[in-house]
C-alpha cells in the first residue's frame, strides 16, 4: 500500500517512490534467496514478502541476508538501489544503458556499467543473483535480455524477472489508465494534456509484454528451471491469478518469474 501510494511521485517526488521500491526490491530478493535454498529458508520453497524474523534489512543474526553474494542488477537507472543491498551485506552490481538515467538523481555509486540488457556485459557465469525489476517492458526483446540474465548467473544462482503488464492497471505507466485505449492514443493524449511527450515513450521506451508470453519463456528456456511465478503486489492467497488465462493479464499488475540458473 505504501508502495500504491507512491506510485504517483514517481515523476514528481522521484527519491520518494524509488527509495520504498528499492527497499522492497531488496526485500523480495533477499526472501527468494532463501526460499530457493541459497540462505537459510528450506530449499526449494519459494517465499516472498518479508523475511521471517527480519526487518528486511538484516538477519536476525545482525548479518545481511545476501552477504558476499553478488547481484547483477539489469536496468539498475540512477543508483537508488545501491545503499539498499549494501545494507544486506551484497555486492552491488548495476548495468542501464542510459547515461542521463544513471545520472539522473545524483547519487554517486560505483559498479555502474553501461551496457544493455539484451547483450550484457557481463562475463558468463559469474554473478549469484541477477534481477531485472520493472525493465522488461521498456526493451523491445525482453526474452533475450532473461536470457542474456541467465548465461552471466552461475549454474545454482537465482535469476527474478519482475515486470509489468501491459494490460494491468499501471501497464500505460505515467500516461495512467489511457493505455487501453491503445499505446499511441495514450500518448498523444498525455502529450495533449502536459504539454509534452511522457517520459515512458510507447514504441520506444515502453512495449506491450504480458503475462502468457513470460511463463511460455520461463517454462521453455534450457538456460534455468522455474521456481515460482507470482503477482508481485498480491497476497499470497491471490497467487492463483497467474494460473488464470485471460484474467492474469488485467488482474497481475507486476508478474514475477524466479529461476536457478542451470
Amino acid at each position: 500500500m505504501r508502495l500504491l501510494r507512491s506510485f504517483p511521485q514517481e515523476q514528481s517526488d522521484p527519491d520518494a517512490f524509488y527509495s520504498g521500491l528499492a527497499r522492497d526490491t531488496v526485500e523480495l530478493v533477499a526472501d527468494l534467496w532463501e526460499g530457493a535454498g541459497g540462505g537459510a529458508g528450506a530449499a526449494g520453497e519459494v517465499v516472498a514478502g518479508g523475511g521471517a524474523g527480519t526487518d528486511g534489512v538484516v538477519g536476525a543474526d545482525g548479518v545481511g541476508r545476501l552477504q558476499g553474494l553478488t547481484v547483477l542488477d539489469v536496468g539498475g537507472g540512477p543508483g537508488y538501489f545501491s545503499d539498499a543491498y549494501a545494507a544486506e551485506g551484497a555486492r552491488y552490481v548495476s548495468v542501464e544503458p542510459d547515461v542521463g538515467e544513471m545520472a539522473a538523481a545524483g547519487i554517486s555509486q560505483v559498479g555502474s556499467v553501461r551496457g544493455s540488457g539484451m547483450a550484457l556485459p557481463i562475463a558468463t557465469d559469474s554473478v549469484d543473483i541477477c534481477i531485472s525489476s520493472n525493465v522488461a517492458e521498456h526493451v523491445p526483446e525482453p526474452w533475450t535480455m532473461a536470457e542474456e540474465m541467465c548465461r552471466v548467473t552461475r549454474p545454482g544462482g537465482v535469476v527474478v524477472v519482475s515486470y509489468t503488464l501491459w494490460y494491468g492497471p499501471f501497464g500505460g505507466h505515467e500516461m495512467g489508465l489511457t493505455h487501453y485505449l491503445g499505446g499511441d492514443r495514450a500518448r498523444r493524449m498525455y502529450e495533449r494534456r502536459h504539454g509534452h511527450p511522457p517520459k515512458n515513450y510507447y514504441g520506444e521506451s515502453l512495449f506491450e509484454v504480458g503475462c502468457a508470453e513470460g511463463l511460455e519463456w520461463a517454462r521453455s528456456t534450457r538456460s534455468a528451471d522455474l521456481l515460482a511465478a507470482f503477482p508481485r503486489y498480491h497476497p499470497r492467497w491471490a497467487w492463483w491469478l497467474v494460473r488464470v488465462p485471460g484474467i492474469r493479464e488485467v488482474m497481475v499488475s507486476n508478474l514475477v518469474l524466479v529461476l536457478r540458473s542451470r
